[in-house]
């Protein structure tokens, strides 16, 4: 698989990891859009949050709660931060693996920029 985000999960791709256990990887994006950016990946490679079922309930709340876990080790979590996942094409997704964007350090404006 060609994943690049499987391969930063792995360590087999350079990345500023936050922190990993064995669910979940959180990661600097190399493209910030805000002040601090981290991306919250699972481990296992599943393409969209439409691939999740019902057997990943606990993956998806360890996947909510690492983006919780970077908002407070970053030190946004304060002052206010958003939590996205692009879904599929149309969503705006780029990499087929699930991601969580966590985003803060400046006011977040509405609707997203």
């Amino acid at each position: 698989m060609d994943c690049i985000f499987c391969k930063i999960a792995a360590g087999e791709a350079p990345a500023k990891i936050l922190f990993r256990d064995d669910d979940v990887t959180a990661f600097f994006d190399i493209h910030p859009a805000a002040p601090t950016h981290v991306l919250v990946i699972p481990n296992r490679h599943i393409a969209t949050l439409n691939d999740l079922t019902d057997d990943d309930v606990g993956l998806a709340g360890r996947l909510v709660l690492a983006c919780k876990r970077a908002a407070f080790e970053t030190g946004i979590a304060d002052s206010g931060y958003r939590v996205l996942d692009n879904v599929g094409a149309g969503g705006g997704q780029h990499v087929w693996h699930v991601h969580f964007h966590v985003l803060g350090g400046r006011r977040m404006a509405w609707p997203p920029t």
